[in-house]
């Protein structure tokens, strides 16, 4: 199966439907360039290891879709550790409107991410070439987005403790995880590690697991979502 052939185009727009979103011609177009500069780049730097084109529509393509249904359409978007664009580009193609920021610590993986954004012609989306620690720790930031997703970040603790000073009130964070990822054990740990901010204020928050199945490969994945409520103090 060849990028850009009728299949692959079939894969994408049948597998964004399973999750509720219709991409017209124009924006799968923009996918078939995505990965075919992807794979043209990943010959001389790592931005993936899966290269087969089958895998690439389901398990980069696909998947950064599946968050989409959680974030609201004119939000402010924040991809830590972005590496190929996922989820951050699939998503700013599908929701036009969305603001969106890309990060990562490897100035070739930046380096592409602005050559996707040229060739794309996206607007309203910026990439930063700098490691998430060192983001979160902008104080000119501080409170900037509504929506901060990571596919990239294992450790949950990392990834709360990265990503909250950065959300607004109100906002989400969501990580992307696969099936192994332990519910209950993880979540504890995460609230065990919360600032204080947020641990005196328990009852302004809400930490769950939303579970789906990725199409074509039956693959079992879940999203981490904490949602910060309007309410806390501080």
């Amino acid at each position: 199966m060849q990028i850009g052939s009728k299949q692959w185009e079939h894969l994408i727009f049948s597998g964004a439907e399973a999750f509720g979103i219709h991409l017209d011609q124009e924006k799968i177009d923009r996918f078939i360039i995505h990965a075919r500069e992807l794979v043209k780049w990943n010959q001389k730097v790592n931005l993936t290891a899966i290269t087969n084109p089958r895998e690439i529509a389901v398990k980069h393509f696909i998947d950064s879709l599946a968050p989409a249904s959680l974030i609201r359409t004119s939000a402010s978007l924040l991809d830590i550790g972005s590496g190929g664009g996922f989820p951050g580009i699939p998503l700013k193609i599908s929701l036009p409107s969305l603001s969106v920021t890309l990060i990562d610590a490897s100035r070739k993986k930046v380096s592409f991410l602005k050559h996707m954004i040229r060739i794309l012609g996206l607007n309203n989306i910026e990439v930063h070439h700098t490691r998430a620690e060192d983001f979160s720790k902008n104080g000119t930031l501080f409170n900037s987005f509504d929506v901060i997703i990571t596919r990239a970040l294992s450790s949950l603790d990392t990834v709360f403790s990265t990503a909250l000073p950065l959300l607004v009130k109100g906002g989400k964070i969501i990580a992307m995880k696969g099936k192994s990822f332990s519910d209950v054990d993880a979540l504890d740990s995460v609230k065990n590690d919360l600032p204080n901010t947020v641990e005196e204020n328990k009852n302004c928050f809400t930490l769950t697991v939303k579970k789906y199945t990725l199409p074509y490969l039956t693959s079992e994945r879940c999203l981490v979502v904490f949602e910060y409520g309007g309410r806390c103090k501080g």
